[in-house]
């Protein structure tokens, strides 16, 4: 038995993967850059993939475990990683698996009844919140909430989930979804909110890191996808945010602006509802802002900027949010936004 590189241009080679995956209840998924295969003879008995650090599309034939086919396809997997300076990889597979994984060095961060979620490298959950407590340096026995949030870009919509919020907490911590997938570019959409909130003396803002609403946690996210994973992406990563985050940094309260918009972000609300409550997490839902009869979203002003309406994304942002979307590096964003159909 050899292992071999698939050709993922060729469409043969991509259905008997896809057919093979089928039958351990998997889709071959198309963001995949690198799929290994081992075959006896003619047929696939495993096969593993990978998209930047993240390995998924698992699979190995019952009668093929135990032959170190496993150790075989992630040290490969690994290597290639290696070679790309990537350093920290997780892997996304189901539950009976974890052993495996473990047996190969990996380490559980979560699982649900159908996911797991393990890492591998110079990384590792809790030494990336230890780091994240000791920027915050909170006093003990204080009442902390979190919110996370893209902010593409930021509103007052998200100014006024933030003041509102701020309120009823000691400390409040703003997660910034770090994955570089949206319109506007992480940096500039953390310095937009650093600048929005600089009046509210209890407001941090950090990275939300790879943790948190990320291609490893909830890839549905940044496609807008609700396919049959999405649900159990939502539910990773709550509970990711949930185990880790508010447990290790004290927070006993998430809040989340009402969604009338989008159906994904909808249901993922409605998720944390279960989820959370399990850990006695309370969410906070806060009615979202609006202008006139207008509810003030970032989709919304993504949607002016195509239409050159910047009278109108006046009303609806900071000032400091507008100051940049009228400069060279904030009108070299919109361009993008004008060519594309991005939705997040």
């Amino acid at each position: 038995m050899e292992i071999e590189r698939l050709n993922l241009k060729n469409s043969t080679d991509k259905r008997e993967v896809s057919e093979f995956l089928s039958k351990f209840d998997l889709k071959f998924e198309e963001d995949i850059e690198l799929t290994l295969v081992i075959r006896d003879g003619d047929k696939i008995v495993a096969t593993a993939s990978k998209t930047k650090n993240i390995i998924k599309c698992f699979a190995v034939e019952p009668k093929m475990r135990g032959e170190g086919i496993t150790n075989i396809l992630v040290t490969n997997i690994l290597n290639q990683s290696f070679q790309e300076g990537i350093s920290h990889n997780f892997v996304y597979t189901k539950p009976d698996n974890v052993a495996i994984f473990e047996g190969v060095g990996f380490k559980l961060i979560v699982k649900t009844d159908k996911v797991a979620l393990l890492e591998i490298g110079n990384k590792s959950i809790q030494k990336t919140i230890e780091n994240l407590k000791n920027r915050l340096s909170w006093k003990e026995g204080t009442k902390n909430g979190i919110i996370i949030m893209n902010c593409n870009p930021f509103t007052l919509g998200h100014q006024y989930l933030i003041e509102v919020a701020s309120k009823s907490v000691d400390n409040l911590l703003i997660l910034v979804v770090e994955e570089d997938r949206s319109s506007f570019p992480f940096e500039d959409r953390i310095r937009l909110v650093r600048e929005g909130v600089k009046q509210f003396k209890n407001v941090y803002v950090e990275p939300s890191t790879d943790y948190v609403i990320s291609s490893a946690t909830f890839p549905n996210y940044f496609l807008r996808d609700e396919d049959d994973s999405a649900l159990e992406y939502m539910r990773l990563d709550i509970t990711i945010t949930a185990e880790y985050f508010c447990k290790l940094l004290g927070i006993s309260i998430r809040f989340v602006g009402e969604e009338p918009i989008c159906p994904l972000t909808n249901r993922y609300n409605e998720t944390m509802k279960e989820i959370l409550s399990k850990y006695g997490i309370i969410l906070t839902v806060i009615a979202r802002k609006r202008v006139e009869e207008m509810v003030i979203s970032a989709s919304k002003v993504r949607e002016l900027i195509k239409k050159d309406d910047y009278i109108t994304i006046k009303e609806l942002v900071p000032e400091t949010t507008y100051n940049y979307l009228i400069s060279e590096k904030g009108k070299e964003v919109a361009e993008r936004i004008k060519k594309s159909n991005s939705v997040h």
